[in-house]
């Protein structure tokens, strides 16, 4: 049973992942991130399921780190941060190889790895208003685990631009530089990802499955060199100065030494 996710697959085989934490802003919490993880184990063998749609509950669709799991990764020591970094990056890891279609519905603003969740859907469909972001900078660290599908996603240009700054910006920009496929009104959100739907729903699901893979075989995912190099260098951040004051003005709820 899930605690904070749920899961249902229609009569059609459209399954339904849906983040449930509104009041937390649907931020990763290990617990979330060991869900996932599971979910994505489960949709991936069930033959009955052919496409799956992304969701969330409440007004974000994932604003990034849970607090409990920032503190936790403070607290800790570096096998710690490296343990959290990894579920992390499996769970992303899961998801980006899930033999079916993704479908990301976007109701929300996303942040941090909220984004990497993003990046990992073969297709996005957003609303209009809010605002997203890759904001770890401001807390003295780098977006490193999400960091591959993101710039897979994004384009080193478009990446330089955000990981650096950690600039905010919106749905236009969002789909612009290819987090987004499409950009809707609210109201139009749910018929937007339906009409997503429906063309997988005609083609043969095997053929799917493949082409998939195919697009992994010519643009391949990182390799598990890569995955530990990112995990590496974030548990490094985590030990540096700066993210100890980051993370402490996060939570204090004021600026950073280094903030202007």
């Amino acid at each position: 049973m899930f605690e904070t996710i749920s899961l249902a697959v229609d009569a059609r085989g459209v399954g339904t992942l849906t983040l449930r934490r509104p009041d937390k802003h649907n931020t990763l919490s290990a617990r979330m991130i060991a869900e996932l993880t599971e979910a994505a184990a489960q949709l991936g063998d069930d033959p009955a399921v052919r496409v799956v749609v992304l969701a969330a509950t409440g007004a974000s669709f994932c604003a990034g780190g849970d607090l409990t799991w920032m503190q936790s990764q403070i607290d800790g020591d570096a096998e710690t941060r490296r343990q959290g970094a990894t579920a992390l990056a499996d769970m992303l890891g899961a998801l980006n190889a899930l033999p079916k279609p993704l479908i990301g519905r976007v109701q929300g603003a996303a942040y941090g790895g909220g984004i990497g969740m993003m990046a990992v859907c073969d297709s996005c469909i957003g609303v209009d208003g809010p605002k997203f972001g890759l904001t770890e900078t401001r807390l003295g660290l780098i977006p490193a685990t999400i960091s591959p599908y993101v710039v897979a996603r994004i384009g080193e240009a478009a990446a330089r631009r955000h990981f650096l700054s950690a600039r905010l910006f919106d749905a236009a920009e969002a789909h612009r530089i290819g987090l987004l496929s499409r950009v809707v009104a609210p109201e139009d959100l749910d018929a937007a990802v339906e009409a997503e739907i429906v063309p997988f729903l005609a083609c043969a699901p095997g053929a799917v499955a493949a082409s998939k893979a195919l697009v992994g075989l010519l643009a391949p995912p990182p390799d598990r060199a890569t995955v530990a190099a990112t995990i590496g260098l974030l548990v490094d951040r985590w030990e540096s100065p700066e993210a100890a004051e980051g993370i402490a003005a996060f939570l204090e709820k004021r600026k950073p030494g280094w903030a202007v």
